[in-house]
């Protein structure tokens, strides 16, 4: 063949290059196309003379085409690389969180009520609707629960902040009674079991938002009131009302994550709520012991009213609504006005007039109080909770004590010895976020593509045996007075299994009652938040009598007696539901 014949052949590729479909491609790495196609321009070049003699008209041919397609790739891939650098950084933020969120494998997403207004029933508009928060952007998604996440650690912050200044405060006020002086620290926790009782049903009927908001106001408030109390009766109370307010954060988190998350993704999205509630507590009284002894324990309070001021500003800002029943029932009373259909109604509201609010109120306030008195697996969840959540604020009121006597640290460096209880947390966290919604899918599709509440359970067994070992550990080797790493590191245990338990728990309270959601986590939440004001009231006496290492030990018999709990609801808690079945 002649070069005359190979560079018609060429241009009569190029003309007709116009006909091409275009390169279906542009999901290629721009590093990738680029090199492609320099190099297949290269190995073009490359060809000499004889060569290209050699080849037929048909190979030569395919060769010019292949010329205008790396044309066409190399624009395309120009294009993309401008797209992939105008790209922001919370974008990547988002997709490596949406990949460990979703596990490799995926269950058929629950069925969402859609509209059908010929039956006058006010529904979704179609399984995709972007205004239902379950199919909200991931970036969305995440941002509101970093929102809450926020708030939620700076409410448990609140309640263990105040340890390391308890001594400074007896000093101010005269104080010489070690229970008022524990109850100072742990009636913030006491408001955490009232609280949910109320302002669960209310977010329930009028929103997450609205109660969210009104909550975090009256968190911040009463830091003012704490700063700033005469005597120790005053503080007392000023801290059990910041409890209340502060209480709103842990109990709406639980509907939020339901509201937004799928079944799949919910175990990671609880594991990032829960770090709030357990590493708040743990860095409080880090912070604390330096702030109380450097400044004064009225400015532990000051810090906490910026702090939590800052944070109910962004959340104000950024906040949506995520309730469905609240927004299906907005959507319903607008669309009744505009349409004039008073008979229109929600698809999560059942035939027949609505309910009025004071009756909606009452069952929402009466829900938490009949999972636990109406039904099996909610009290025993809740105690086998509870008791571990008591467990957590006795060490917490009790450590600064226990360093300071036995091994004369100062108030200020106290706060140190929590570090144990918080490097267990990460390390459950970090093993709970991997393997809890993996753990699900697969016990999922064994089990013939049907999902159970009870599959996030498993687990749990495996890290409440972690619990006991803490006690005996960290309770004997600081009662020998051993070096004082030994006993820190004792601790190490307790958080890890904690988290572990504490998780799963929460996250299958959420599944077993995703449309109560708000309502469950506020039956574990009072009962828990009950312990945790109490359990520590017994510590002095307890150390005082049976010492250090018998005292931990109990606890640790105790906690060791209640490991069977987790694994009992796994295996009969399908059989309870279903025999037993609650309205609620």
């Amino acid at each position: 063949m002649s070069e005359k014949t190979a560079v018609d052949v060429e241009a009569q590729a190029t003309a007709s290059s116009t006909t091409l479909p275009p390169p279906n491609n542009t999901h290629l790495e721009t590093e990738k196309l680029e090199t492609s196609s320099i190099t297949s321009s290269v190995d073009s070049a490359d060809y000499d003379h004889d060569e290209v003699e050699a080849m037929d008209a048909g190979r030569q041919a395919d060769l010019a085409i292949d010329r205008v397609n790396s044309r066409g790739l190399i624009k395309t891939a120009s294009e993309a690389g401008t797209l992939r650098r105008t790209e922001t950084k919370s974008s990547r933020i988002t997709r490596v969180l949406t990949r460990i969120a979703t596990t490799k494998e995926k269950l058929e997403p629950s069925i969402i009520p859609e509209q059908n207004l010929d039956d006058g029933v006010v529904g979704w508009e179609g399984q995709d609707d972007p205004n239902m928060p379950l199919n909200f952007p991931d970036g969305k998604k995440f941002l509101l629960l970093f929102l809450i996440s926020a708030i939620t650690f700076i409410s448990p912050l609140a309640s263990s902040m105040f340890a390391p200044g308890v001594s400074f405060m007896n000093k101010e006020f005269h104080n010489t009674s070690t229970i008022l002086s524990a109850f100072c620290v742990s009636v913030f926790v006491l408001g955490y079991a009232v609280g949910p009782l109320v302002l669960s049903p209310l977010s329930e009927i009028y929103g997450r938002r609205p109660v969210l908001a009104c909550a975090n106001v009256t968190f911040v408030l009463w830091q003012i009131g704490c700063a700033l109390a005469p005597n120790l009766t005053s503080l007392i109370i000023f801290r059990f009302f910041a409890g209340v307010g502060g209480s709103a954060c842990i109990t709406i988190g639980g509907g939020v994550i339901a509201d937004l998350f799928h079944a799949e993704q919910r175990g990671f999205a609880s594991a990032i709520f829960s770090l709030g509630p357990l590493f708040g507590p743990v860095v409080g009284p880090i912070t604390g012991g330096f702030i109380a002894q450097r400044a004064g324990w009225r400015w532990v309070f000051w810090v906490l009213l910026i702090a939590s001021g800052v944070v109910s500003i962004g959340i104000e800002c950024f906040n949506k609504e995520t309730n469905h029943r609240v927004l299906m029932r907005r959507k319903t009373e607008a669309l009744r006005i505009s349409l004039s259909r008073p008979e229109l109604r929600s698809c999560y509201d059942s035939a027949g007039p609505p309910l009025p609010p004071r009756t909606v109120l009452l069952n929402g306030f009466m829900r938490p109080l009949k999972m636990l008195t109406m039904t099996v697996i909610t009290p025993l969840m809740s105690l086998y909770m509870a008791v571990v959540y008591g467990l957590l604020y006795l060490l917490f009121t009790t450590i600064t004590s226990v360093f300071q006597q036995q091994y004369l640290w100062d108030p200020e460096i106290t706060g140190l010895a929590y570090l144990g209880v918080g490097i267990g947390f990460f390390t459950g966290v970090a093993v709970v976020a991997k393997i809890s919604d993996a753990t699900v899918v697969r016990m999922t599709l064994a089990n013939g593509g049907v999902r159970e509440p009870e599959f996030r359970l498993p687990a749990c067994v495996f890290f409440a045996c972690f619990i006991p070992v803490s006690f005996f550990w960290y309770g004997w080797t600081a009662y020998k007075q051993v070096h004082w790493i030994v006993p820190i590191i004792g601790l190490v245990p307790f958080g890890f299994g904690m988290m572990g338990v504490f998780i799963p728990i929460q996250t299958y309270m959420i599944d077993a009652f995703p449309e109560y959601a708000a309502s469950a986590v506020a039956a574990l939440t009072a009962s828990r938040s009950v312990f945790a004001a109490v359990l520590p009231l017994a510590a002095p006496s307890m150390y005082d009598k049976l010492g250090l290492g018998w005292g931990n030990s109990l606890l640790g018999f105790i906690a060791l007696a209640l490991i069977p709990v987790p694994a009992l609801i796994f295996k009969y808690g399908k059989v309870i539901r279903v025999k037993y079945p609650v309205k609620l």
